[in-house]
Parts: structure tokens; C-alpha cells; sequence
């Protein structure tokens, strides 16, 4: 008998009552003593190059790279519910990499590009303030945007902790969300991308390639799915990181 290590989801929780689904960690089960490797050696086949690409992964997957092509609000706007957050996230590093301070002008939002900016209309009161998006969240189903405790202050929603809202663009450009996939693999050979790729169609729909340029030359990131919802995705990634692959939940364009 050997140990074999798999993958567990659960839920986490944040001191102001913003919830989501996240990766615990890996943890040890018992399994079936696999045979003895050959003597001679193999050539490389797709899942030792996957594994091999783990970092590669994870270097190349940030949301910076995932701008191209995002879809458009109806009528550029979005009405729901606005919450906020301040004091138990102030310090604290962002989604976009930079440290959230309670007393900016920022927001969460779990579709819009980072870096986009939206004015907030209370819809109670009438007024307003433009907030630059740099995190992700909030991770309650009923809310679409997390204000900072500054920003909802200058609307006037610190008492009641909830408003109803309607966001705006902060300029011509109308309001846009991006699309979320699972990605796993990142390659700098073209021809190991399309193996995966092949694979991966015999259990997965929508498996695709994106590209993007780098030092070492051109990468292939081979992504499964293209989603709405962040949640949709990780979903996805549990039944990825299933079947022994890794599985890295990233904001997607579309296919090259």
C-alpha cells in the first residue's frame, strides 16, 4: 500500500460575512501500490509534461494577460445590491496586487476588468461616487459590488451595511465583465499544447488554447470552460484536480 495525495474543497468565510468556495489543500489517502517503474526509460508523455508545467502555470496566469475580448453589460450598466468592507482588510494586498487602505475610493467586483472605473449611484438617496475596481469579491449571491468603507461612506450606506446601486462606466467605455476557465497546463512547445488539448476533449467540453508572448518565446495555455462565474469555474477545477491534473482558475478572453 503507498499514500496517495488528492484535493479538498471547502468553504471559507471572511469576518464581515463574505463566503466562497476555495481549495483547502491536499491531504493523504491510502491507494493501491502502483507497479515497479521499467528499467530502461520512457520517453515523455502529456501527463509528466503537465506536472512539469506546474510552475510555468502558475507564473504565467495572472489576470493581467486576460483583458482581450471581455462581454458587455446590457445597456453598459449594472443594478444589485452594494455592500462594504474596511477595518478587517485594511493593509491587506488586493486581487490587482496593490494594498487595500479603507479610506480610497475602490471597490470588489468579481466580473469587471481590475483596474475599471465606475460610478455607484445609491439608489435610496441619489448620490454618488466613482470607485476604481482592484479586488475581487463579494462572494454573497445576492450582491454585485464591494465598496470601501470610504466610498460607502460618501454614498451614505455605512449605517444600513447594504444599498441597492446601479454602476456606471467612469467615461465612454460602457461597463464590461470578464470570463473565467480552468487552466492546466503552459507550454512553450506548440505541438505538447495540442496533445493536451486532444486529451482532455475525450472527458471536458470546451477545451481551448490561448497564447501569450514571453522572454522564452510564445506560451500555449490550455484552458477548459469559459464562464460567467468565478464559482462555475472552481466547480470545474474540483473535477479537474479529480483526475490527477493540475488546475488553476483564471479570467479567460477566449480562444486565439
Amino acid at each position: 500500500m503507498v499514500w496517495r495525495s488528492v484535493q479538498r474543497h471547502d468553504r471559507h468565510s471572511r469576518d464581515d460575512g463574505r463566503t466562497g468556495l476555495g481549495v483547502r489543500g491536499w491531504g493523504l489517502v491510502r491507494g493501491p501500490t502502483p507497479n515497479p517503474p521499467p528499467l530502461s526509460p520512457e520517453p515523455p508523455n502529456v501527463s509528466r509534461i503537465v506536472v512539469c508545467s506546474l510552475v510555468l502555470s502558475l507564473l504565467i496566469s495572472g489576470c493581467g494577460f486576460f483583458r482581450r475580448g471581455p462581454v458587455a453589460y446590457p445597456g453598459g450598466i449594472q443594478e444589485g445590491v452594494a455592500s462594504w468592507y474596511g477595518p478587517g482588510f485594511h493593509g491587506k494586498r488586493t486581487a490587482s496586487g496593490t494594498v487595500y487602505n479603507q479610506y480610497d475610493m475602490t471597490a470588489a467586483h468579481n466580473t469587471l476588468p481590475l483596474g475599471s472605473r465606475v460610478v455607484v449611484t445609491n439608489l435610496r438617496n441619489g448620490r454618488q461616487v466613482e470607485v476604481e475596481v482592484t479586488d475581487r469579491g463579494p462572494f454573497v449571491n445576492d450582491r454585485v459590488i464591494d465598496l470601501s468603507f470610504a466610498a460607502a461612506r460618501t454614498i451614505d450606506m455605512i449605517g444600513t451595511g447594504t444599498a441597492p446601486v446601479r454602476l456606471e462606466p467612469a467615461g465612454d467605455r460602457p461597463l464590461t465583465r470578464v470570463r473565467y476557465a480552468v487552466q492546466v497546463g503552459a507550454f512553450i512547445d506548440r505541438d505538447a499544447a495540442h496533445r493536451l488539448k486532444q486529451k482532455l476533449e475525450d472527458d471536458f467540453d470546451n477545451v481551448h488554447i490561448t497564447t501569450v508572448p514571453g522572454e522564452a518565446g510564445t506560451y500555449y495555455r490550455v484552458r477548459i470552460g469559459r464562464f460567467g462565474q468565478r464559482t462555475q469555474a472552481v466547480d470545474l477545477a474540483g473535477d479537474v484536480a479529480a483526475e490527477g491534473l493540475i488546475a488553476i482558475v483564471v479570467e479567460d478572453a477566449g480562444a486565439d
